[in-house]
């Protein structure tokens, strides 16, 4: 295999029986590199090694024969003697195999316990799930130790800065002239699985689209296609992203690299699950500290960090200070600078919808950098604001600047409120999804709600403000709004709005 040309995609494939195995395989007749999990079989099914083996050579794509043990990530205890009869037993034509570390030092010079196996066929592998090994250069040095031609390191992520050694272990190959696969499992590890092969790993493996992931964090064929544009990712590509916790569930990498794509900009915009807000932008981003250059230019920053970042930045727009609360990172001239796009996405699409506010009645539901941007908008269009929280002590900080009144949210009644607007997490995707701030009995009364949760479209907040009698606004249109503005001081240009209301509707539509 070549790896030189373009990114290599491997589509892994985990099936329980050979009939659904080749149910899948011929779905996926047009995919040019596949992962066959033998380890996902089940036990009667794996001792037919022949007529599994053939069923792959028979393929015209080439092949990767995976057989992992338990407490490696298979399903099955498998002694080495188990896994040493197999490969003895199968058959190999243009495909590669993947040998588990521990078996490849065993067998290695040894004669008596030798592989029937062709080495410059071999994926030689080590994996971690639970963490990125504090020494993991040294496994990296157990593997090229072997006479495998593929190295492969897989190891849990639990924050963003975990992909870090890995990346640098990419470096130390490439200087080595040593083919690496180095992934970072899990959410946090997106960055390795997209930016990867343009750091010189050997391929990166993605998931069937219409099957299930076979390792925590992967991507569907489609989504590092389609999405992520991967072949067109090189060095020179600017990388944006999305700083927070979590992200999975965001649906601006579908915004941005659909404007990006549209625009003809070399950019992409990936997911960065960051715990350690002071870390990532120190090790990965500021161009005076980070460990590593990825090309980082930009980020966008939502929940829960949208205060704390700020003392991290080198300066911060006027705005964004004055509001407290930075949504936007823009990486130039070796700073870092805050700014805030929250407010103009928030106010436009009320005033489209509503009309004037001046004088308008208001209710902020929230304590964060949401509801922060919110009152500062609602103060200088003219609007009457207050804010209810159930943290008193957060929720006078940001009233203390704004003008506004203050009650706690619990038993809290809105019927007075021309808008009632949600800007706490309530109601998103995930943990909050059956949760809302405000009840029907609540809301009733009130003209308008809003609820900055975009995802899903449809929040219980909305259901209850509906049934309440409450007129309606999602907050799809202010994600919208704020990542064109985002686009904007980013790179320079005029983003192209309908593309990005388009991506995310077709996103939310699945």
């Amino acid at each position: 295999m070549d790896s030189s040309s373009k990114p290599l995609v491997c589509v892994s494939f985990c099936e329980p029986t050979i009939n659904a195995l080749q149910r899948a395989l011929k779905k996926h007749e047009d995919c040019e590199l596949i992962e066959v999990r033998l380890d996902c079989l089940a036990p009667g099914e794996l001792s037919v090694a022949k007529p599994l083996t053939e069923l792959v050579v028979k393929r015209k794509a080439k092949s990767i024969l995976t057989l992992r043990p338990l407490g490696q990530g298979g399903r099955e205890e498998l002694t080495d003697e188990t896994r040493l009869e197999f490969w003895s037993g199968a058959i190999y034509t243009d495909s590669f195999f993947d040998v588990e570390l521990d078996l490849a030092e065993r067998v290695s010079g040894n004669e008596e316990s030798s592989l029937p196996l062709d080495w410059s066929s071999t994926i030689c592998s080590y994996h971690d799930f639970e963490r990125v090994p504090a020494r993991v250069d040294e496994i990296y040095e157990r593997l090229a130790a072997t006479p495998a031609y593929v190295l492969k390191i897989a190891a849990q992520a639990n924050d963003v800065t975990d992909c870090l050694p890995l990346f640098q272990l990419l470096e130390r190959a490439h200087q080595n002239g040593r083919h690496l696969i180095a992934i970072a499992m899990g959410p946090a590890g997106v960055a390795t699985r997209i930016l990867g092969p343009s750091r010189g790993a050997f391929l990166t493996y993605a998931a069937p689209d219409d099957g299930q992931p076979t390792a925590a964090g992967q991507l569907s064929f489609s989504e590092l296609n389609d999405l992520y544009r991967i072949s067109q990712i090189d060095r020179q590509t600017q990388v944006f992203g999305l700083l927070g916790h979590p992200v999975s569930h965001s649906v601006s990498p579908h915004i941005h690299n659909a404007a990006f794509a549209a625009s003809g900009l070399n950019a992409v915009y990936i997911p960065f699950e960051v715990n350690d807000v002071g870390a990532f932008l120190k090790r990965m981003v500021h161009p005076k500290t980070r460990e590593l250059d990825l090309n980082i230019r930009g980020l966008s920053v939502t929940a829960p960090h949208k205060l704390a970042v700020m003392e991290h930045l080198d300066s911060i727009d006027p705005i964004a200070r004055e509001i407290g609360a930075v949504n936007t990172i823009r990486v130039t001239d070796h700073i870092l600078t805050g700014h805030n796009t929250d407010a103009s996405g928030f106010i436009k699409p009320l005033m489209k919808t509503f009309g004037e506010v001046k004088g308008a009645n208001c209710a902020v539901l929230g304590a964060g950098g949401a509801a922060a941007a919110a009152l500062w908008s609602l103060q200088r269009a003219g609007a009457t604001a207050t804010l209810f929280a159930r943290d008193p002590t957060k929720a006078s900080e940001l009233v203390r600047g704004a003008r506004a009144k203050q009650m706690d949210l619990k038993d809290a009644s809105f019927g007075e409120f021309d808008v009632v607007i949600n800007a706490t997490p309530l109601g998103s995707a995930g943990e909050f999804e059956s949760d809302t701030p405000a009840l029907a009995s609540q809301l009733r009364g009130a003209r308008w709600a809003y609820d900055l949760v975009y995802n899903p479209p449809e929040t219980r907040f909305l259901r209850e403000a509906r049934e309440a009698g409450c007129n309606v606004l999602g907050g799809l249109s202010m994600l919208v709004s704020q990542a064109a503005e985002q686009f904007n001081l980013w790179t320079g240009t005029t983003a192209p709005e309908h593309v990005m209301l388009e991506a995310a509707e077709r996103k939310l539509a699945e």
